[in-house]
């Protein structure tokens, strides 16, 4: 069976982290949230799966290359140009990357799934697969509720008793939100969904593919289903997904390396005295970590691999990425360090470079002295991102 794996888009909403990675390729517990998706689809029979890539496109066709792996065979619609051999990025939208490939090759001739790059899940794709079927389907949508301040970041549906989709508002403000019941962006179509989705040009599902289905009075379902379903569509979001992988909370998701003592999990050649480290779980440390002595740990918190982290430093619910060193002393709380930015749960970032500040949270393989914070430095950051002052 056949499937598509959404994965072009820039993932504006996860700025900073997707600077760097492309948003299907964020790592949980150093697996990427799109390799998840793979493995389910594979569960389900779904054993041939086109991803449309556009933004860091490399990251995610060189890590997945032709699928055998995960028993699957996988192929990439890469939506962009070249300038002076370099990759520029156009992604199509949602809609006009299904039409791009079908088009190429008339991939798409059977039922066939469509699920966002950036959500964990576990759902039963069968059964929805067979509800769409049974109602004749030529789309349907897997909905679900959400409270209702988070609608205005989600496309809101309205249908009958039946199922069938009365309304479809693509992220409406609380005000002008017609229900709480929200598009999870997990689809299954039928071919003769390209007949209302134009060739050469940029077409999005949500926003112009769904209201034309309405329009029409096509044969257009919602299907809500009971599912765990953990969206990283925005900083705080990832944020969050983290701390419940870690409390045990995510189905899909067991946290790697072996358990050293209850709630505190550990990659191979770490390096602590663990006598001298307080640890208080759940924790996560990768592989080739130096913890000196002193450091704090306090979980839900997840350390990447490669790191180092100084005497006398706190990590208080947070995620450190790979390769992060954290200066002596340094108090982390809620917070999310990657490369040079460090992130609060709720988002705010500060640039470590731009503010002269590497020596205080940088990159673990380079060479960073030892040095006495600047009492100025040190209160700008404390005041953008709660870093404590080394005592």
């Amino acid at each position: 069976m056949k499937a598509m794996i959404l994965a072009a888009g820039k993932g504006t909403r996860v700025r900073p982290i997707t600077y760097l990675i492309p948003k299907p390729m964020i790592p949980i517990m150093h697996k990427p949230v799109m390799e998840f998706l793979v493995e389910l689809l594979k569960q389900h029979g779904f054993n041939q799966i086109m991803v449309n890539t556009s933004h860091l496109a490399d990251q995610i066709e060189t890590y997945f290359r032709d699928g055998q792996q995960w028993g699957v065979q996988m192929a990439f619609s890469f939506e962009g140009h070249f300038e002076d051999g370099e990759p520029i990025a156009e992604a199509l939208g949602s809609g006009g990357g299904l039409r791009k490939i079908q088009d190429f090759s008339g991939f798409f001739d059977e039922t066939f799934v469509v699920l966002c790059g950036d959500a964990l899940i576990d759902l039963n794709l069968t059964q929805v697969v067979n509800f769409h079927k049974a109602k004749g389907s030529i789309a349907t949508i897997v909905m679900r509720e959400v409270p209702e301040q988070d609608v205005p970041s989600y496309g809101v549906v309205v249908t009958d008793a039946e199922g069938k989709i009365q309304t479809f508002q693509e992220k409406p403000s609380v005000e002008e939100a017609l229900s709480n019941t929200i598009n999870t962006g997990i689809y299954i179509f039928e071919p003769e969904i390209f007949n209302y989705i134009p060739s050469g040009c940029e077409y999005d599902i949500g926003g112009d593919l769904f209201p034309k289905l309405v329009e029409a009075g096509a044969p257009f379902y919602g299907v809500a289903a009971d599912f765990q379903w953990v969206d990283i569509g925005r900083t705080p979001d990832y944020y969050e997904a983290i701390q419940k992988v870690l409390k045990g909370e995510v189905n899909a998701v067991e946290v790697p390396g072996t358990e050293i003592s209850p709630g505190v999990w550990v990659g191979l050649n770490v390096r602590a005295n663990w006598d001298k480290v307080e640890i208080t779980p759940p924790v996560y440390i990768g592989g080739s970590t130096w913890i000196n002595d002193g450091t704090k740990i306090i979980g839900p918190s997840a350390i990447g691999s490669g790191c180092i982290l100084n005497e006398g430093c706190t990590i208080d619910k947070s995620v450190i990425f790979d390769y992060t060193h954290v200066a002596r002393g340094v108090n982390l709380s809620q917070r999310m360090v990657l490369g040079k930015y460090c992130m609060s749960a709720d988002g705010q970032v500060i640039d470590t470079e731009e503010n002269d500040l590497s020596w205080l949270i940088g990159d673990a393989r380079c060479r960073i002295p030892t040095l006495e914070s600047p009492a100025d430095s040190l209160s700008a950051v404390e005041s953008l991102v709660g870093v404590a002052k080394p005592s």
